[in-house]
């Protein structure tokens, strides 16, 4: 992402100086508010029935369109990539704990743990990814500066 960039509201996370703290927070506000219309609308919008396939496919990747910021923003940083990951998730994953009370069939689906276990390794297999193809590019970058001439 361009340092100029700036989406939507992100300027009311200005208030955390590390970068990887304010993405994971934006990006957790972003998935919360995603994911609490799509089951509020999923369950109190019987008018959007005929074409729920769609909705949901359309909520899904509106989801991970947003939890691929941290991912995009951080690859060169691994560390960063899954500190902001796991707060984003913390934060879905908390939303997901609110909404079991109101809506009970959705912890019969998934637990709240889960969810939160399958949001991490995703952060931690990207973040693991980033890392290797880091240390591969130094690897590289520093056998061409050795190369006799």
């Amino acid at each position: 992402m361009p340092t100029n960039f700036s989406p939507p509201g992100y300027g009311w996370f200005h208030i955390f100086r590390n970068a990887a703290i304010r993405v994971g927070t934006y990006t957790g506000v972003c998935l919360s508010l995603v994911f609490l219309a799509w089951v509020v609308i999923a369950n109190r919008a019987p008018l959007l029935e005929p074409v729920a396939t769609q909705r949901n496919l359309a909520a899904a990747l509106l989801l991970i369109f947003l939890a691929a910021m941290p991912v995009l923003r951080f690859l060169r940083h691994p560390g960063d990539l899954l500190l902001s990951g796991l707060i984003a998730w913390s934060l879905l994953s908390l939303t997901y704990v609110i909404l079991t009370f109101s809506f009970s069939l959705l912890e019969d689906y998934y637990s709240a743990f889960r969810v939160f276990v399958l949001g991490a390794l995703a952060y931690l297999l990207f973040a693991t990814l980033a890392w290797v193809g880091m240390m591969i590019w130094r690897a590289r970058a520093a056998e061409h500066t050795h190369l006799p001439r």
